[in-house]
C-alpha cells in the first residue's frame, strides 16, 4: 500500500471545509474534483470534494 502525503495549503483548506483536522489526515490521491484521505492513526480513509 502506498503512503500517505503531508497536505498541501489548499489541501488543508478542503479538509476544513468538511470539518476535518488537516493534522489527523495524510493525502492518498490528489484526482481532479476529490482527494483521497487515510487517518494518521486509526488508518480509515474517506473520500472528499475539491473545488477547482
Amino acid at each position: 500500500m502506498k503512503q500517505g502525503r503531508k497536505p498541501t495549503r489548499k489541501q488543508k483548506l478542503a479538509m476544513k471545509a468538511v470539518r476535518l483536522n488537516p493534522e489527523n489526515w495524510l493525502v492518498t490521491k490528489n484526482l481532479p474534483g476529490e482527494l483521497h484521505l487515510v487517518h494518521r492513526e486509526t488508518d480509515s480513509r474517506r473520500t472528499i470534494p475539491i473545488g477547482g
